[in-house]
């Protein structure tokens, strides 16, 4: 089925009360019929049977499944946040005396995710350079265990080449994670491209009105192949102790990365969302391919007109043609490049000034909302970051980032006008 139809029908098959929307399962725990189905279900015989919310949730299976689908992938595992879903990435891969290596450009909360909270794990960031991935390679050694980066990169808004950065994972053996965020799979699917798990902010784009804090993890189909014998990844291969020796690519082989993320990791610090969240997800994804549409052609609109107005310095946006990214956004997601752009203005107090004088956009840090959002990462997002640090981000002290709406273009393209003649 083409992604539209997915979005509507994967994953939903009516309950006996033949509801056309989604049940929510507002629900902790499930009854057993016997004791001795209980214990089967505990050791797994039972596959991914009901047990308690914080694994798994009827409504919340039906998310995971649905995504899975537009993704592209095989498995995935719905977590509290954006960036638990980044954490647990991590951490299923990579434990103390590993490292991972990770684009320059990221989100300012993934940067500190990796240089800060991880090094507490004793996990070792190392970062490359996105339009280089060739310098990927100088990186890499025997305990390398995950090469991350983002689709579009937030907010100095890049494509890297994700063919190449694939390529040189697998010749690694080491496993690729692509944050996805900003297209969304309607726009983009790294998995088609070589990558072999994707993460998500469910609290942007999928929901569309910022109305739930939520992630989401997916795998590729065959991912326990490059785990199966790979010495990088012991976990996968040995006994787990804690599943009375269960060995994640033999006995769950078709998806150990989404099972033993669930069954280890989320069974142990518990960042599941509430069902509620995800029925609020799955609503969102009825509408994601429209809105995306809409997104991007918004998007494109404020860009070309920030692109001839003498008072912006540099316009980042992968629809123009000019841009140096058009060609790659052009192979990785032809149908449009969502609705998160960049422009600089030159110095941290006109970028403040246009900010403050806009009357439409809402000053919000967050991203994918139906209404416009103006944020100066700067002084917000990457605030803790040093100049050093945002230098190499590609985050310059003008930069002002936009999320485009779903309102018309004119008016937004009139209320940035107005504040930037202020």
């Amino acid at each position: 089925m083409k992604k539209q139809t997915l979005a509507l029908h994967h994953g939903y098959n009516k309950d006996e009360q033949r509801t056309m929307a989604v049940p929510i399962y507002q629900s902790t725990a499930y009854e057993f019929p016997s004791t001795e189905y209980a214990a089967e279900t505990f050791s797994l015989q039972h596959g991914f049977d009901n047990v308690y919310t914080r694994i798994g949730n009827p409504t919340t299976a039906i998310f995971e499944q649905r995504f899975a689908a537009l993704e592209g992938g095989s498995a995935a595992l719905a977590t509290s946040s954006g960036m638990a879903a980044i954490f647990y990435a991590a951490i299923n891969l990579a434990e103390m005396g590993d490292n991972i290596v990770a684009s320059k450009k990221l989100y300012g909360g993934t940067v500190t995710l990796f240089t800060s909270t991880l090094k507490r794990f004793g996990i070792e960031a190392r970062f490359f350079d996105p339009a280089n991935p060739e310098g990927i390679k100088n990186l890499v050694d025997d305990k390398t265990k995950m090469i991350f980066f983002e689709s579009i990169t937030n907010p100095s808004i890049d494509v890297p080449d994700f063919g190449a950065i694939a390529e040189i994972a697998n010749e690694s053996g080491v496993v690729s994670v692509v944050d996805n965020t900003v297209p969304s799979p309607i726009l983009c699917r790294p998995l088609e491209h070589g990558c072999d798990v994707t993460v998500h902010s469910a609290s942007k784009y999928t929901t569309g009105q910022g109305l739930a804090i939520g992630g989401i993890i997916v795998e590729r189909e065959n991912l326990s192949e490059k785990l199966a014998g790979n010495p990088r990844y012991p976990q996968f291969n040995e006994p787990d102790p804690s599943y009375h020796g269960l060995v994640y690519v033999k006995d769950v082989a078709p998806l150990a990365f989404v099972f033993r993320a669930r069954m280890s990791l989320m069974r142990d610090t518990g960042a599941a969302p509430a069902p509620f969240n995800s029925w609020l997800y799955i609503q969102g994804i009825e509408t994601l391919p429209l809105r995306m549409k809409q997104h991007s052609g918004n998007a494109l609109a404020i860009a070309e007109f920030l692109a001839g107005n003498n008072k912006v310095r540099q316009v980042n946006y992968p629809g123009l043609k000019d841009n140096p990214n058009f060609g790659l956004a052009q192979k990785y997601m032809p149908d449009g490049c969502s609705g998160l752009l960049s422009f600089d203005v030159g110095d941290y107090e006109s970028a403040k000034s246009i900010v403050d004088n806009t009357k439409l956009f809402s000053l919000v840090t967050n991203i994918g909302d139906s209404k416009s959002i103006i944020t100066h990462p700067a002084s917000t997002t990457h605030q803790q970051l040093s100049e050093e640090e945002l230098i190499a981000a590609g985050v310059p002290q003008g930069l002002i980032r936009i999320s485009a709406g779903l309102e018309d273009p004119e008016d937004l393209v009139n209320d940035l006008e107005q504040a930037i003649l202020v």
